[in-house]
């Protein structure tokens, strides 16, 4: 790669690491960016693949590539937890083909089924070494019946995908993203990997 082919985004890193406003504008542009691609791609698919915790996911993968949680493995795992504990816990309490807790409000084994999905997947999480705390919004709109046909949940995996290969975009243009696993011991702010 040429220097000056990345002149421009070596120069947005150096302001970003020196100024806040510089920081905050690069936040702002990357997670508003990869958003918006996903949601362009949503509409002529015509599939699900914005829901809530690829928010975090995205900020967490723009704004802070260092920590151990926007490592592409911790991501991919920790969502792919999310959705496997989620979806084990709708079949141990029935709720496979149920109504979504929107539809039928939030009934007793919903509620056993959310409690469930959440301690698996923080556990699944602790034993795989794949911290990523958004897979905990994913087990819930698992669990609570938001998403939860087969279909839906690969085309969820396949959105937590899109959204890493954009971070490894950033990363190519000189945004620094780890490639699979944080590149040190010491990650980031109060995390431990």
């Amino acid at each position: 790669m040429a220097p000056a082919q990345f002149a421009f985004t070596a120069r947005i890193r150096r302001a970003a690491q020196t100024s806040r406003p510089a920081r905050a504008l690069l936040a702002f542009a990357s997670s508003a960016i990869s958003i918006a691609l996903m949601t362009l791609v949503a509409l002529v698919t015509s599939q699900p693949l914005v829901f809530p915790s690829l928010g975090p996911t995205a900020y967490l993968l723009f704004d802070r590539p260092h920590s151990a949680a926007a490592a592409p493995r911790a991501v991919f795992l920790g969502h792919l937890i999310g959705v496997a504990a989620g979806y084990a816990s709708l079949a141990a309490f029935g709720l496979r083909h149920a109504p979504s807790t929107l539809q039928n409000g939030l009934v007793a084994g919903r509620i056993g089924a959310a409690a469930m999905s959440l301690g698996l997947t923080a556990a699944g999480m602790v034993l795989l070494r794949s911290w990523h705390a958004p897979a905990g919004a994913t087990t819930l709109i698992v669990s609570l019946g938001l998403l939860i046909r087969p279909e839906q949940l690969g085309t969820l995996m396949g959105a937590v995908v899109l959204l890493i290969l954009q971070g490894i975009v950033f990363d190519k243009l000189g945004l620094a993203l780890p490639t699979w696993k944080p590149r040190s011991k010491r990650v980031g702010e109060g995390d431990k990997y």
